[in-house]
């Protein structure tokens, strides 16, 4: 029995080990990173790029002859030759015809314009996706940094109050205090321990979610020792705010979808000129063979492409316009986003002296609580004041960190994390 108890708990020990090893632990960087290369929401957007660039390759092919082959068969055997079969050659007549469409060397041109323009659409869109992503990741590996914090400040609060109320119990059979007293000390406890289990599903609900952005398979921790503000440059906000109306991916997007409607118009345009058709016949008629040339071209009276010559004029001023909103846009959202960041950033500072005097008035309350000196009231109002000064500094730290990836992301520098 003894030695069946030994091999469990090794086999319990090593599948701990392993699970511990198979748990990935994340700075904000390193899970933005690991995001854009394990995504497989990401994976499926890069597939986007290598199509385009399959459609380059059609574009550059030259288009394929076409060989035509008509046979002829005289039905009637009267008229069939002295001493002939139907099988026999001066019976029918064939004709074969080999052709080959030609492609204006405009054409071919900006077709192979117009699909590379469409690589560059789809790499600034995978760019575009990139950013939202990382923001997402961002904002989830902050959620979850605050949730530990919280996590963290509660099991010290516990801590601090399982003590309490061993030592109010003490107390109360020695009738120091009050039963009151000491119901008011076990409240607490469990009010604690209530908000303790919440928490802790929250946090680990917010794993979760980081997990499933990360696309890892592992199980996930966050590093809540690491730095988080390290990538915003000392700078102005009318520099931040041009930069990111030339650079930010997504009027790099707009930018390349005005390019490629700029080659479509020209690809349309050409394809207004006919395309004709060359080729040589080859046609033996009742065992007499005649060898001719094919040539053919539609008569561009009725249809010279103007409605696809149209659309793509309209698609270039569509994009020269969501251009002009997308930088308007980018001005509102960064000057926004500027503007809050420094708010909270200064709002963190002003918590510092919040926090010290919440820490002192809770240590000389407890000082005196201990030695008779003040009720057990003054103590949980002094514990509540220090426990929800914390909580209200951390939601401040989650606004600021939030204020502070909301300005990456509005001027896309959050695509360098």
């Amino acid at each position: 029995m003894n030695q069946k108890i030994v091999i469990a708990v090794v086999i319990l020990l090593l599948t701990s080990s392993g699970q511990a090893l198979a748990q990935t632990v994340y700075t904000l960087s390193s899970a933005i990173d690991t995001a854009r290369q394990s995504s497989p929401v990401l994976k499926a957007q890069y597939m986007n790029i290598g199509m385009a660039k399959a459609d380059e390759i059609t574009a550059k092919l030259r288009p394929n002859p076409n060989l035509n082959n008509q046979t002829l068969q005289l039905a009637d055997a009267g008229h069939f030759p002295a001493n002939t079969k139907w099988s026999d050659n001066v019976n029918r007549q064939v004709w074969w015809q080999l052709t080959k469409p030609i492609q204006w060397p405009a054409q071919r041109k900006y077709k192979i314009a117009s699909a590379t323009q469409n690589i560059a659409v789809a790499n600034n869109t995978y760019q575009e996706n990139v950013r939202n992503l990382s923001f997402s990741v961002g904002n989830s590996w902050v959620n979850t940094w605050v949730l530990k914090k919280k996590l963290s400040l509660l099991q010290e609060s516990k801590a601090n109050l399982d003590t309490l109320v061993k030592i109010n119990e003490l107390r109360y059979k020695n009738q120091v205090i009050t039963q009151t007293d000491l119901v008011r000390t076990q409240v607490l406890l469990q009010q604690y321990n209530l908000q303790l289990t919440s928490f802790f599903q929250d946090y680990n609900n917010e794993l979760q979610t980081l997990k499933l952005l990360t696309g890892t398979s592992d199980s996930v921790d966050i590093d809540t020792s690491s730095q988080v503000e390290s990538l915003l440059p000392t700078t102005t906000l009318d520099s931040l705010i041009n930069q990111s109306r030339e650079n930010r991916s997504d009027v790099m997007l707009v930018k390349s979808s005005i390019e490629q409607s700029s080659s479509n118009i020209k690809y349309q345009k050409s394809l207004s000129w006919p395309q004709p058709e060359l080729g040589v016949i080859y046609n033996p008629q009742n065992s007499v063979p005649y060898v001719g040339f094919f040539g053919t071209i539609s008569v561009p009276i009725f249809d010279r492409n103007q409605g696809q010559i149209k659309k793509a004029e309209i698609q270039k001023a569509q994009a020269e316009q969501e251009l002009q909103a997308t930088q308007l846009q980018v001005q509102t959202d960064v000057g926004t986003a500027y503007r809050t960041y420094e708010v909270q950033k200064r709002n963190i500072q002003q918590y510092q002296g919040i926090l010290l005097q919440s820490q002192q008035i809770l240590d000389n309350v407890k000082y005196a609580y201990l030695r008779g000196g003040t009720t057990i009231i003054d103590f949980l109002d002094a514990q509540r004041n220090w426990y929800d000064t914390r909580l209200l500094y951390y939601d401040a730290l989650q606004s600021y960190y939030q204020s502070y990836l909301q300005l990456l992301f509005v001027t896309g520098l959050i695509n360098q994390l």
